[in-house]
Parts: C-alpha cells; sequence; structure tokens
C-alpha cells in the first residue's frame, strides 16, 4: 500500500508562487483563499537579515484532528494516507476548521465546500500534484514513504527534515527541511 508525503526544501525555494498559482488553476480556488501558500518570513536586524520562505497549506497528518472532531465522518484519511472531505456528507459545520492546528481549512465561497490541499489526489490518483509538477528549482519532493526507491525516502534520507507542530503528535506527513542560507540571523 502507497502512503504519499511531501517535502518543502526551503533552501531550494524562491517564494516564486508557481505552487499556489498551479493549485488555483487545478482546483478552481477563488482569489481570498488558497489550499497552499509560499509566505515569506524576514527576520533579523540590518545587516544579519534572513529571508525564509515557508509553505502553508494541510499537511495531512496521520492522526488528524480535523477527522476526529467531524460530526458526520464527511472528513477521512484514504488508505494513502490523504486526508479528503465529502462535501455529499459535510454539513458544514466547521468543526474541522477550528480543530486544524496549521490553520489549513477553509470554506469555498462558491460551493460552500470546505476545501484543503489533498495533494491533488482528487486529480491526479496519487500522481504528482500540480504544485510540484510546476516547482521550477524542485524545491517540493513527493512520493511513496513505502517505497525506498521513491523521490520522497531518497531526499529525506540525506537532508535534516522537521515536521510542523510535532510537538503536538499529529504526525504529519509534509516535511520540511528548514533554511539554513543567509547566516544565523539571531
Amino acid at each position: 500500500m502507497k502512503k504519499f508525503a511531501m517535502i518543502h526544501d526551503e533552501n531550494l525555494c524562491i517564494g516564486c508562487q508557481a505552487c499556489s498559482v498551479a493549485c488555483r488553476n487545478e482546483h478552481g480556488v477563488a482569489d481570498d483563499r488558497y489550499r497552499l501558500q509560499v509566505r515569506a518570513d524576514l527576520k533579523g536586524k540590518f545587516p544579519k537579515l534572513k529571508l525564509n520562505y515557508e509553505r502553508h497549506s494541510c499537511v495531512m497528518c496521520d492522526d488528524a484532528p480535523c477527522v476526529e472532531v467531524c460530526p458526520t465522518h464527511a472528513s477521512f484519511k484514504t488508505a494513502e494516507g490523504i486526508t479528503l472531505v465529502d462535501p455529499t456528507t459535510c454539513v458544514g459545520c466547521k468543526y474541522c476548521i477550528l480543530a486544524c492546528p496549521y490553520d489549513a481549512r477553509f470554506v469555498d465561497p462558491k460551493s460552500g465546500n470546505i476545501e484543503k490541499c489533498t495533494f491533488c489526489f482528487e486529480t491526479r490518483g496519487g500522481e504528482i500534484p500540480a504544485c510540484v509538477s510546476v516547482c521550477p528549482t524542485d524545491a517540493l519532493i513527493f512520493g511513496d514513504l513505502n517505497d525506498p526507491n521513491s523521490d520522497v525516502v531518497k531526499y529525506a534520507s540525506t537532508h535534516s527534515l522537521e515536521l510542523p507542530k510535532e510537538h503536538l503528535k499529529t504526525k504529519p506527513n509534509l516535511g520540511f527541511v528548514r533554511n539554513y542560507k543567509g547566516g544565523n540571523h539571531e
């Protein structure tokens, strides 16, 4: 059984937003909402500045609080580890939005459905997500954690990964290689 995961290498990201644009085109995301976003975070004081590009999206928790609180089981995990929302059983209570510690869900103003990143599972069925396919610097790596030859396993074995809000023990499947370029700003 496949288990999908993604890595965002902040050292390779240039903040071009091609991933966000590809996501919007793939899923018809409204202008004032996003399934994923790369935010620039400037730290330090001149001349010791550091600019980090951080991805904000669903992190596909193994222990997903959004799934646990859903009263109709509209939020669920696939066998491949993808968290999805079934719009036919979702009642729009928004408990999942409140439960998500990553602020990754929103209400689509057009459809009224709860939306979030799905690694393009509903449109690409486990193939390379739109965001990964357009990244000009290969800052996004996607693959099957159960395949030792997948890009994500190979990358994880040679880089130090951080998991977002690891202290919450939600077991994210989106890891980060934190920015070490630009020197220490502290």
